[in-house]
């Protein structure tokens, strides 16, 4: 049995690894590079895609399930095997990428013709008819804790990681010259405390797990006193007579927060204003999370069945279409905007940045992770001017980031998630920034007695 991984690995997105069991080429994830790496989007698998047999997808964030359809235009003739909340929510996913990607090209197109080089401008990696395409191949949707058996010798299961709506951890079960051994690829492992959604059930008999590592080197706050910060921050926004910018990403995040301001509206804690879900993607989220009410936390669920949204109140405005969202940027004070991306390297957000983010009146809410070399990341690392869409701007506005929403896990959580194994023999490190998982291992050595090893691009590794 061999491992192979071409994403995930030294860096936190672009997550996609290749297990070979004898004649059975088994894909986990095949997310899209972002941020500084974007560009490793262009240059191959590392593998031929056509001789992986199953794509088992841990969740639909991005990074874990961008490349899907640029694998299956690469010759991917397999079967994709995922929860159903997944498999719908990718497909919004994938689309809204898709769009993206075509209207980043047509930007740059232009820019690149007026400069007489338009043969720099690379082109989307897929349109909607890959998309669409892509989808047909989701051939499998498992329920959490539900064997499925890809061959005599390999089974999978997938169990409630807690990360977002219908995200999980596979752990495959596998023959070896009649020995069993269950190896466990973590996804995204969720928090121990979710708002939204039931939190993760922890694995009890892995005996080799691949674990992400995001916040490996530190500890959230408290998720009961992000909250107070959260809401402590709304208010004082609303002192200074400004509007409230909150980069979201569409799944989860976004409903957390609504969830949150529709709590302060029932308590009469929300200052008197207008909620506008700037963002097509996580409204269509948003609905699909209330197709699954099973899969949401009780208090959520105790909401649903008293007959009300949880996600929708009074002031709340969901804005489809692009003339709605430019007519938010005539309001300048008493607003709170939602808007994608979460990092803000694209999407609506940007231009609520631009309109906002130089008055000293207003206020941006980071309430998600900003990867190295995205816009979020430059103004959480306290640049004090960003260009957005070429223009310098300023920034002026407070910032505030609140770490205690992350739908990641962090060190104690990660370390739960390892040492609830009864058999953990190895554990293999992906998915985090390269200083962060050496700090994180040396905690495994110190917590849990064992020799984590960091994984690198390609390594083979032989179980």
């Amino acid at each position: 049995m061999i491992v192979q991984s071409f994403g995930g690995v030294e860096g936190v997105t672009g997550s996609c690894h290749l297990v070979k069991v004898g004649k059975l080429n088994i894909l986990i994830d095949c997310g899209m590079f972002q941020g500084l790496d974007e560009d490793k989007n262009y240059e191959g698998f590392g593998f031929d895609p056509a001789i992986v047999d199953y794509l088992i997808l841990t969740h639909s964030h991005i990074d874990h399930a961008g490349r899907i359809p640029l694998l299956v235009k690469s010759g991917f003739r397999g079967k994709i095997i995922s929860t159903k909340p997944t498999y719908y929510i990718a497909r919004i996913m994938l689309l809204d990428a898709a769009n993206i990607m075509a209207e980043e090209y047509k930007t740059q197109l232009k820019k690149a013709i007026r400069r007489g080089r338009p043969q720099e401008v690379k082109p989307p990696l897929y349109d909607e008819n890959d998309v669409f395409y892509a989808m047909e191949f989701f051939k499998a949707f498992l329920d959490y804790d539900e064997p499925y058996a890809l061959s005599n010798d390999v089974k999978v299961i997938l169990r409630n990681a807690g990360h977002i709506l219908g995200s999980a951890y596979a752990e495959m079960v596998v023959n070896l010259d009649g020995r069993e051994k269950r190896i466990i690829f973590s996804g995204d492992v969720g928090p121990q405390e979710k708002l939204v959604i039931k939190s993760i059930d922890y694995p009890e008999d892995g005996n080799v797990v691949f674990i992400e590592s995001t916040y490996g080197n530190r500890d959230h706050r408290l998720l009961e006193e992000s909250i107070q910060e959260f809401k402590k921050a709304i208010v004082e926004s609303f002192k200074d007579e400004g509007n409230v910018v909150i980069p979201t990403f569409a799944l989860e995040r976004t409903q957390e927060i609504l969830y949150i301001l529709r709590m302060m509206y029932d308590k009469g804690e929300l200052p008197k204003c207008k909620i506008f879900l700037d963002s097509p993607l996580a409204i269509s989220a948003t609905k699909i999370f209330m197709q699954f009410p099973q899969e949401l936390s009780g208090d959520v669920l105790r909401i649903i069945n008293q007959g009300h949204n949880p996600f929708l109140f009074p002031d709340v405005h969901f804005t489809q279409s692009i003339e709605e969202s430019r007519k938010i940027n005539e309001i300048e004070s008493g607003a709170i905007i939602l808007a994608g991306s979460g990092m803000c390297n694209g999407g609506r957000i940007k231009h609520h940045l631009k309109h906002n983010l130089w008055r000293e009146n207003s206020s941006v809410i980071f309430v998600g992770y900003q990867a190295v070399g995205t816009l979020g990341r430059q103004i959480v690392d306290g640049a004090k001017k960003v260009k957005i869409y070429g223009e310098e701007v300023a920034v002026k506005a407070k910032i505030y980031t609140i770490n205690g929403f992350s739908a990641h896990a962090d060190q104690s959580g990660l370390l739960s998630f390892l040492s609830s194994n009864r058999s953990l023999q190895s554990v293999y490190l992906i998915h985090g920034e390269i200083e962060i998982m050496k700090e994180f291992k040396e905690k495994i050595k110190e917590k849990l007695n064992l020799n984590p090893h960091i994984v690198e691009k390609g390594e083979c590794i032989y179980l």
